[in-house]
């Protein structure tokens, strides 16, 4: 595909391999800037190029380390507003502080909100993003939200490379409509984990609902940050007779032990997506086979030429 007219594709430095691939997927250059940063460690930003009365798209994904990336964005989407740029997407793969969408406990913030706030403020005319952790944070935005879905990407490698005996496992009982369209999509069983989670980042699981014996498993999620939740559910369907059991999931945060973790675990492949960088320990297991990344680069180059050309993204929704 390609591109025509007043458009511009920039990146700040969260994940400068993605928009470099968008943009092959658009047939276009990416757009000249400085990203350098003072020896403070303050953000240096500026343009190197025109961009008034231009249609501007930011590939900046909130991933960590997230507030750096996150002042990047707003420091961009501020400076392209000042350059007079016709209008602003932020293009934000991974939106960072996701799992703060509501008031779950006394005196805790609802900082999903105060980012699509800042985001607004700092600039952006719309934003495009991928799997958000709660669908309902779209309303968070005073301005559109494309929300796209990893899942076509993920279910068409899966019917490519297909498993018998296959069952699709929901995590969590939120997870479970997720789960149910791959399920669905993949023409397989449907298991639900109960699970209790006593405080961040720590979740125990408490029941396999459904028959995992003799089955091949493939565990659903959004996204794994210390892979906590991702290895005990595995070990919960091991124990209940599970045979080969795969993850997957569309942002590999994977912070603190979690390779350590994923690696010592129950599963034997793990599919995620370049919606955020894999580590330096991530590409030592891709090295080893035990993870395997898609691109969701020419997902997000249709939605953005689709936006760019005035038209319908309805068709990349599952």
């Amino acid at each position: 595909m390609s591109v025509t007219g007043d458009i511009k594709i920039f990146t700040g430095n969260a994940h400068v391999g993605l928009a470099e691939r968008i943009c092959r997927h658009l047939t276009c250059d990416l757009g000249l800037a400085s990203t350098d940063r003072f020896s403070d460690g303050e953000f240096n930003f500026q343009i190197g190029e025109n961009v008034r009365g231009t249609d501007v798209f930011i590939i900046q994904p909130t991933c960590p380390p997230t507030d750096q990336n996150l002042m990047e964005l707003l420091v961009m989407l501020d400076t392209f507003k000042r350059a007079s740029a016709e209008r602003v997407t932020a293009v934000i793969p991974y939106f960072g502080y996701a799992r703060s969408d509501k008031k779950d406990r006394p005196r805790v913030p609802i900082a999903a909100k105060l980012i699509a706030n800042l985001i607004r403020t700092a600039g952006a005319d719309r934003v495009l993003t991928v799997d958000l952790h709660a669908s309902q944070i779209q309303g968070f935005f005073d301005i559109p939200v494309d929300h796209l879905f990893a899942a076509p990407v993920i279910v068409d490698y899966f019917q490519k490379n297909p498993i018998d005996d296959l069952v699709v496992v929901a995590p969590d009982t939120g997870g479970a409509e997720r789960a149910r369209a791959y399920a669905k999509r993949l023409d397989a069983g449907l298991v639900l984990v109960d699970k209790r989670r006593e405080k961040a980042n720590v979740a125990e699981v408490m029941n396999v609902v459904g028959n995992v014996k003799g089955m091949n498993c493939l565990i659903v999620d959004d996204m794994c940050d210390t892979g906590g939740t991702i290895c005990k559910v595995a070990a919960a369907l091991h124990n209940n007779g599970a045979n080969e059991i795969y993850a997957c999931f569309s942002h590999a945060v994977l912070s603190g032990n979690a390779i350590n973790n994923l690696a010592a675990s129950h599963i034997k492949k793990i599919i995620v997506t370049d919606t955020i960088p894999l580590r330096q320990e991530g590409e030592e297991m891709m090295e080893q086979g035990r993870i395997e990344v898609l691109s969701v680069a020419e997902l997000l180059a249709t939605a953005i030429k689709s936006i760019h050309d005035e038209t319908s993204v309805s068709f990349l929704f599952i």
